[in-house]
């Protein structure tokens, strides 16, 4: 009975963060998904697998609506929980590595807040782990014509707001580390060189420290922000490089603690948008 659960812990834990953007939500919906199954009767259950899925699908779904509710009333903007990954070295096949890396990142799970919770639903199990549409139609309980709408009204909204871009992870990383340098050096001509014109800064920190409470657009504010702000470092600072949500990221410490993450948003070999995170209840669960 464990082991049949531990079997798929991975796939039911990646479907519930995809869900909720939260890694503590995903590991508690899990967890109820794993009471669930010890209490099920093994003769109803025809297909492992599937079961648990639909389990875990349904109390996200439950657990999403709640999380919608509190997070109307989130001070400054929103961002997902960060997820460490290992997408840019794992020796898998690319084409599945670059699908799990973008349905994880932040662009792509700020835009699935936006969606229904059954959208979303569709969505992470049709786009990220390839379900076929008759096996989201069971999970849901839904007609599988219905589905099809969900999932391409879905895909419509997500294309039209995170357009999909070949993102090289070896520019990506390069991109990062000069952002990095010009940012901590003040060079603000080398930090414009990186940036796109339209590029735009988002703040996280929940009202919990200090970060924009309103999301800065244009290369050039984007660009003097950042400078001021390394102007003003943390205590004891010191960072790392370190893979979050399927791409490099700088993870800022201060005093051998999570203080800040940076992740870039890399497109067309310039910088699009820049994620900080300072919310510490999210920056918790980085492993230092």
């Amino acid at each position: 009975m464990v082991g049949a659960f531990e079997e798929h812990r991975s796939l039911l834990t990646g479907v519930a963060y995809r869900m909720l953007g939260s890694v503590a939500d995903a590991e508690d919906v899990v967890q109820e998904a794993w009471l669930r199954w010890a209490a099920a009767d093994r003769g109803e259950v025809r297909e492992i697998r599937a079961y648990l899925v639909r389990i875990t699908t349904r109390l996200a779904i439950d657990r999403l609506r709640h999380l919608q509710s509190r997070r109307e009333s989130y001070v400054g903007p929103w961002l997902p929980e960060p997820l460490a990954t290992s997408y840019t070295s794992t020796p898998s096949d690319a084409a599945e590595r670059a699908v799990l890396a973008e349905s994880v990142s932040f662009a792509v799970l700020v835009v699935l807040e936006s969606l229904s919770p059954l959208e979303r639903a569709v969505f992470v199990l049709r786009e990220a782990f390839g379900f076929s549409y008759a096996e989201i139609a069971g999970t849901l309980d839904r007609a599988e014509p219905a589905v099809r709408q969900l999932a391409a009204r879905a895909r419509k909204h997500v294309d039209a707001r995170t357009p999909r871009y070949d993102v090289d992870p070896v520019q990506r990383q390069q991109l990062t580390e000069g952002f990095l340098a010009a940012a901590g050096g003040g060079d603000l001509a080398g930090l414009m060189a990186l940036l796109a014109p339209d590029a735009c800064l988002v703040g996280d920190s929940g009202g919990k420290s200090r970060a924009p409470l309103r999301i800065i657009a244009s290369a050039d504010k984007v660009g003097r922000f950042l400078i001021g702000a390394a102007r003003k470092p943390v205590a004891d600072m010191s960072y790392r490089m370190v893979e979050l949500n399927g791409g490099p990221a700088v993870l800022v410490l201060s005093g051998g603690r999570p203080d800040t993450v940076f992740q870039a948003d890399v497109r067309d070999g310039r910088i699009h948008c820049v994620y900080i995170l300072r919310n510490p209840d999210k920056l918790a669960s980085i492993a230092v």
